[in-house]
């Protein structure tokens, strides 16, 4: 026959009381830049470069388009 199993007996710890961190001392905070001041950082920098190469992309691809536009019309004209 299969005897029930007991519940294993938990042992209660002694609760630990939370200690009061001590008061750290007051430190200065650095001043916050406001956010309408402009510098020019690596990051400026970087998104610059992207934006011209973003740029000069576009215009080649522009110009591939009416390369493309005008040989289809100049094929049509001869059709």
């Amino acid at each position: 026959m299969a005897t029930k199993k007991k519940p294993a007996k938990r042992t209660s710890k002694a609760s630990t009381k939370k200690t009061s961190s001590a008061m750290r001392s007051f430190r200065v905070e650095p001043e916050t830049i406001p956010f309408n001041t402009f510098r020019i950082t690596r990051q400026t920098v970087y998104w610059v470069v992207l934006l011209l190469v973003i740029i000069a992309t576009q215009l080649w691809i522009l110009k591939l388009q009416m390369e493309i536009a005008n040989l289809t019309e100049l094929l049509m004209a001869t059709q």
